[in-house]
């Protein structure tokens, strides 16, 4: 069995999960989410534990059976505490505001970078003095969270000599030794 599709998942106060042809809907506080399922694959809601089970051993189904699992396990963890990201700008002049849902960027291009952002996703940025600009975004949705995290980072990434680009905040980017002076 698959060791992380067989643990269930546990349904706090507050979230409420309905399964409708094929389609798991979680909804709590934090808002609502829908993911389609595989009909190989069957959910089963007792009480305040959700189970996911599999037909067979196939090799398809295994894979899916984890994969379902911990797709509604972030969903149960997103509409109830929901999901937060960090993205900290190193860099000389490098700027990020927020005007709504649009975010602003200043990241050493000769323009600015304008990207809209979807409702699901609440964004705030920080700049102190003498502190790097730091971009919070919140969402309920794991995947979506993530992509937009990984979209603002491709604008500019983390370059190993100097450090300077978008990175998250606590991470570790692995230095270069530049190139050494002649004789």
């Amino acid at each position: 069995m698959s060791r992380i599709g067989k643990l269930p998942v546990n349904i706090p106060a507050g979230v409420t999960i309905s399964i409708d042809n094929g389609v798991v809907t979680v909804k709590g506080p934090k808002g609502e989410l829908k993911q389609e399922i595989n009909p190989n694959i069957t959910v089963e809601i007792e009480g305040n534990v959700c189970n996911v089970t599999r037909p067979n051993d196939e090799k398809e189904n295994r894979a899916m059976h984890g994969l379902y699992r911990s797709l509604i396990n972030n969903m149960v963890i997103g509409v109830s505490e929901g999901y937060k990201k960090t993205l900290e700008l190193v860099g000389v002049g490098y700027r990020a505001s927020n005007n709504g849902q649009v975010l602003e960027l200043s990241l050493g291009y000769t323009h600015a970078i304008y990207l809209g952002l979807a409702p699901e996703i609440k964004v705030q940025t920080v700049s102190e003095r003498n502190q790097n600009p730091l971009i919070v975004l919140e969402s309920c949705d794991k995947q979506l969270l993530g992509q937009v995290c990984a979209k603002i980072r491709s604008f500019r990434k983390p370059e190993p000599y100097k450090g300077k680009g978008v990175k998250f905040q606590g991470e570790v980017v692995r230095r270069k030794a530049g190139k050494t002076a002649g004789k």
